[in-house]
């Protein structure tokens, strides 16, 4: 599939079950590549040159980010709501991936309360080694009346 075809299905993905394309994702070219209903997303995100930190690489905020941009929908996904506020990110960096190369993210729930998730996620560069992980927590907000 041609980029813009990846980009029109990753697009049409978000919109079909989140109803917007945040600016978070489109800015980072983010794209879905697999998704197993309410237990696990992968996104692939290119590393562009403005991510690049002075060695060269992708800048660890940016790495973070787009744990982010599979933690987010995946917690969407799981629990039908947007009230979900995200409590931690943890992540730990193992290599470095650089200019060109797509940084793959394969999230899961590892548990699920009623007010608290809990999920792991592993990033791969392109080549299938493992560039970081993390871990975050996130809360099902709940409102007065609820």
């Amino acid at each position: 599939m041609d980029k813009q075809g990846q980009d029109d299905n990753y697009y049409s993905f978000v919109k079909e079950h989140l109803g917007v394309v945040p600016p978070c994702f489109s800015s980072m070219k983010t794209r879905v590549v697999d998704y197993d209903s309410g237990k696990s997303i992968t996104i692939a995100v290119p590393v562009m040159e403005s991510y690049l930190n002075p060695e060269g690489t992708m800048q660890g905020g940016f790495i973070a980010a787009a744990f982010d941009n599979a933690f987010g929908p995946l917690c969407f996904l799981a629990t039908g709501t947007s009230h979900t506020a995200a409590l931690n990110i943890i992540t730990n960096y193992h290599r470095p991936i650089f200019l060109g190369e797509e940084l793959v993210i394969v999230a899961r729930i590892t548990s699920k309360g009623r007010t608290i998730i809990h999920m792991e996620a592993e990033g791969y560069n392109q080549y299938g080694k493992l560039v970081a992980t993390s871990t975050t927590s996130y809360i099902v907000k709940q409102y007065r009346g609820e």
